[in-house]
Formats: structure tokens, C-alpha cells, sequence
């Protein structure tokens, strides 16, 4: 099978966030079922959504996890120069949506395992192909939920194909979504001092929230691995108002937060309620909670990873990956992949060619001397 021809094929699949996943999982599903996989598709309680675990080798045994994630990031409003659902080559490059982030570690596994069949393997191969990682990871936490509840036992080994350039990466923060609303009183606009102003008091809230924000700068950890070894916080949308003539009711704003491994974001949570609630009628919703991820240094897999390394040295990534669900699981997972995430989420995403054909070369090393040898 052609690694540039099933990318295409992968790539051709729009699966935005906001939409189903189920046709590219089943076509996956379809090309590891005639490799000899083990496929499992676990559905979502949202429609369209689903998980897809596949698995080859004696159950119970220590191999390994490979993963990836099947959802993209929107295109709308990107200055893309050509469709981003059609891979579109382009010298030493493939461009379209998902190219790098990170459709072609999903193909370069499937490649790979059709090169040398699962068949008789000494070690237990399981792939999870999540939904939704791109909107929080809730793909993985839903496994994470499920697994933990079942008790079922996984390789404690994972690789995560992100985009790295092929770096290794054990580290990286959480991301944790908060909601504040801010409560005022409506009135026209001519008379404001018989209203409240929504917005006027949100303008308090992100005062409070640079504040915190600046205080958490100082407390910094993991600076060897890290480019901002602190907790990074976003104040990333507001609403608020419903017409230039009338004193607004309401205001949302919009946050996020990126606690490090060891951190409570509960705890995190709770010292910017405490820093905005007491500014009048506002009230703080933790939304969403996606794990930070901390694998110690020297596991197998990153003796396993290193002469495929761009660098010998582990490292951390900026960015949340379904590895701080898997962490539940008990799994040690590096985040390793062909393509930049320099380049991932923009117009015109690409992976390089060299850096596809070598992703499955890696997954072919990793698998054979986890899985096959002795």
C-alpha cells in the first residue's frame, strides 16, 4: 500500500471537529481488519463520533499503544491556496488540511503494518484512534473513563504521532476551559445610571485575571523542559450587549489555563474564582479539564525512538495531547511525529514527503522490537 496515496485518501475526509468521524474511522477500521487487526469501534454518545481500537498480539501482554487522533481543525476564514481536503503536492511537500496534524502518522501505521502483517506477535499491539482531540481530547478521556472503570490492562508503552519534526517530547502542560458570566442590570441607554453594565464589570474580571495570571509567572517549574515553565493563561472571547442603546445584562467571557504536571487544576480553578467573584454579580465555571502529561526520562521506548531522533534529548511540548488521558491508564507515552507543528492549524498545512515515508519506517522499528522479538 502507498503511504502518499492512503494520506490522500485520509486527508479527503473533512472531519472537523464539528463533524462526524465515523467514515474515516471505518475506512481505517476496513484497511487494519484485512492486516489481521483485532477492530473495535467505540460510538459516541454524540452522533457521528466515535473511538476506534485496534489490536493484534496475546492480550494482557506489554507491547505497545499507538495513537493518533482522526479530527482536524477548521479551514473557514484560511488563506488557503488550494482545497484543503485534496492533498495537493507540492515539491518535497504534501499540503491539505491534517497533512502533519496528524493524519499521516494514522497512515504511516497502517502502511507499516501492511508491510509485515500483526500476525504472531509476542506482544500485545493495540492502536486507539480517538475523536476529538483537537476540542479537549475528548476521545481519549471517554477511553480513559472507560478502560479505568473496566479495569482492562494496556501496554504501559504509548507513542503519540503528533507533529514534532521527530523530537522527543515527554512533557507538556494541561489545558484547562473556564467560563465566567458576568451579571448586570439592563436600562437605556440614556439613563445608565438606572442600569448595570455587564461588560463594564467584565472589564474588572480581566483586570483580576492579568493579575493572577502575572502572579502564577512566578511560580515556575520545569524551566530545563520547558519555554514558559509556569502556568500560561488566555483570556480568549467575551459576549456581551444587544444594542448600542441599552446598558448590557450580561457578559461571557471566555478562558483558558495550562496547568503543569503536579498541578491541581481544580486548585488552579479555584484561585480565579476567588480573584473574580467577589467583584460583584459574576460567577466562575470550570468547563473543561484536559490532563497534563509527565513521562520520566529513560523508558524503552525512548532507547527505542532515539535513532530516529532529530535530537538524542527528550523535550516538552507546548501543546495538550490525549498522553495526559492515557497517563490515567498508567501508560509512559512520548509524543514523537513527522511534520511541524509549526505549520499545523494554518493555511496550507503540509508534511514533508521524506518525513511521511519515515514515519513508517519508525512505526515498523517500534513495533518489531516491541511486539516480535523476544
Amino acid at each position: 500500500m502507498d503511504v502518499e496515496a492512503l494520506l490522500g485518501r485520509l486527508v479527503a475526509w473533512p472531519t472537523v471537529s464539528d463533524r462526524p468521524v465515523t467514515g474515516i474511522a471505518a475506512e481505517l477500521a476496513n484497511c487494519l481488519e484485512a492486516v489481521g487487526m483485532r477492530v473495535e469501534t467505540l460510538e459516541a454518545t454524540e452522533a457521528g463520533k466515535c473511538n476506534l481500537v485496534c489490536s493484534a498480539g496475546p492480550a494482557g501482554t506489554d507491547g505497545v499503544v499507538l495513537s493518533g487522533h482522526m479530527d482536524v481543525v477548521p479551514v473557514e476564514g484560511q488563506p488557503w491556496t488550494s482545497d484543503p481536503f485534496v492533498l495537493t503536492r507540492r515539491g518535497d511537500r504534501l499540503v491539505g488540511r491534517g497533512a502533519c496534524d496528524m493524519k499521516a502518522f494514522l497512515a504511516a501505521i497502517v502502511v507499516a503494518l501492511t508491510r509485515t502483517p500483526p500476525r504472531d506477535l509476542r506482544r500485545e499491539l493495540v492502536l486507539m484512534f480517538t475523536h476529538d482531540e483537537e476540542v479537549g481530547c475528548l476521545g481519549s478521556r471517554a477511553l480513559a473513563d472507560k478502560y479505568a472503570a473496566e479495569g482492562r490492562t494496556l501496554p504501559t508503552l504509548a507513542l503519540i504521532g503528533e507533529p514534532t519534526s521527530f523530537h522527543m517530547l515527554r512533557m507538556h502542560p494541561g489545558h484547562v476551559a473556564a467560563r465566567i458570566t458576568c451579571a448586570g442590570r439592563a436600562a437605556h441607554s440614556s439613563r445608565p445610571d438606572l442600569g448595570q453594565n455587564a461588560i463594564r464589570l467584565a472589564a474588572r474580571v480581566i483586570d483580576a485575571l492579568d493579575a493572577l495570571a502575572e502572579r502564577w509567572r512566578h511560580d515556575v517549574r520545569f524551566p530545563e523542559l520547558l519555554e514558559r515553565p509556569f502556568v500560561v493563561m488566555n483570556v480568549a472571547t467575551i459576549h456581551g450587549g444587544n444594542a448600542v442603546n441599552i446598558v448590557p445584562d450580561r457578559c461571557i467571557v471566555d478562558l483558558g489555563f495550562r496547568p503543569l504536571p503536579g498541578m491541581s487544576p481544580e486548585a488552579l480553578f479555584e484561585e480565579i474564582r476567588e480573584a473574580v467573584e467577589p467583584l460583584g454579580s459574576v460567577r466562575a465555571e470550570l468547563v473543561r479539564v484536559t490532563p497534563a502529561m509527565l513521562t520520566p526520562a529513560g523508558t524503552p521506548l525512548e532507547a527505542l525512538l532515539r535513532p530516529w531522533a532529530a535530537s538524542p534529548d527528550t523535550a516538552a511540548a507546548s501543546f495538550a495531547t490525549d498522553g495526559g488521558n492515557f497517563e490515567r491508564l498508567g501508560m509512559r507515552t512520548l509524543v514523537f511525529g513527522p511534520g511541524s507543528i509549526d505549520v499545523a492549524h494554518k493555511a496550507d498545512e503540509y508534511v514533508p514527503i521524506d518525513e511521511l515515508h519515515r514515519a513508517v519506517d519508525v512505526v515498523d522499528a517500534v513495533v518489531a522490537h516491541r511486539c516480535r522479538l523476544p
